[in-house]
């Protein structure tokens, strides 16, 4: 099994090195595709870019969900010194960012390196009250091109305009002690264990007694990931996400965290109910939480109108939507409850 959790980690670490912000997962969709191929699979994408694999199976369809698509920016506007003012893709406070090299990716294919900093950011020019209390939004925070760039026809010069993507560097770090650290590990933490899943079922040949397929999204940050483009004969999907770490919660980073609720309802009783007696039976260190400021791609998916029992599990992960910190011992603990759910049947 410790093969197959180090394989995990290294999907990670290469899928966090890969930029993909929602709308913006050309490469993070061909690096699945490729490599889910090379395991002896035919994954293929569904109309709005989803990578799609059936492991094998027959009848009543089981689909686990992870998201390649991750937080980022886009060009709002390029303001007249040469600075570009940005428009967030997902959820993150402007702080979260700021001082943060990144990438901005032209419609025409070219890249120019960035950091992102407040208008007011030298210490030896404003006061430290004064930056201290200046508010991080979209009219102040704003990126600085590494090019000599001086007015709004320099920068258009380069050929970057309103639209462009732009994606955060995510800093990936992997210590001997086994924290991950990185930007994104929601969710390529969770989409590193479900390649290492397939990887597993194919390499031991474990029987599957239902249908199962694995669904890597690329709109789960913008809300509506999994509203498309699952297989007719699903009748049930777990969101294969990231544990929330903070406050109240049970979860850390050590574990495998089971959702009960979130932001938009509890998940569905024999699922959950499932999923905790294989952890607690399996012995794994686990948590089950309650999320107050969360959805998922199975939540996207009931509001479309599918009609699925879901649920919710992923390794614990800490300081959510900024840079981000998971453990090796978390995410083999998510491993082995999904490969203890798929032999349940």
């Amino acid at each position: 099994m410790k093969n197959y959790v180090d394989y995990a980690v290294e999907q990670i670490i290469k899928l966090c090195n890969i930029p993909s912000p929602s709308g913006f997962t050309r490469k993070a969709e061909q690096y699945l595709l490729d490599e889910l191929t090379r395991l002896g699979y035919r994954p293929q994408l569904t109309r709005k870019r989803a990578v799609l694999v059936d492991l094998g199976g027959e009848g009543n369809g089981l689909l686990l969900a992870a998201h390649i698509d991750t937080l980022g920016a886009m060009v709002r506007g390029i303001k007249p010194n040469g600075r570009l003012r940005l428009s967030p893709i997902g959820s993150y406070p402007e702080n979260y960012i700021e001082t943060e090299n990144c990438t901005v990716h032209t419609r025409g294919g070219k890249k120019y390196s960035g950091t992102i900093q407040i208008e007011k950011s030298s210490v030896h020019v404003n006061s430290v009250k004064t930056i201290a209390e200046l508010k991080r939004d979209d009219t102040n925070v704003e990126l600085v091109i590494d090019e000599k760039v001086q007015s709004k026809e320099d920068v258009k010069g380069l050929e970057i305009n309103a639209g462009d993507f732009v994606s955060f560097d995510s800093r990936t770090v992997y210590t001997k002690s086994g924290f991950i650290k990185s930007r994104h590990l929601d969710d390529k933490a969770s989409s590193g264990i479900l390649i290492a899943l397939a990887k597993y079922i194919k390499e031991q040949n474990i029987p599957l007694n239902r249908k199962t397929y694995l669904m890597f999204t690329t709109y789960e940050e913008v809300g509506h990931g999994a509203a498309a483009g699952i297989p007719d004969d699903v009748t049930e999907m777990i969101s294969v996400d990231m544990g929330a770490v903070g406050d109240d919660l049970e979860t850390d980073e050590y574990k495998v965290s089971i959702c009960a609720k979130d932001s938009r309802g509890p998940y569905d009783y024999d699922v959950t109910n499932k999923l905790i007696d294989l952890a607690r039976r399996q012995k794994l260190n686990y948590a089950v939480d309650v999320y107050p400021y969360y959805g998922s791609d199975a939540d996207a998916a009931l509001f479309a109108g599918h009609d699925l029992k879901h649920g919710l599990i992923g390794p614990g992960i800490a300081s959510s939507h900024g840079y981000e910190r998971a453990h090796y011992e978390g995410i083999q603990n998510t491993f082995i409850l999904l490969t203890e759910y798929l032999k349940s049947f």
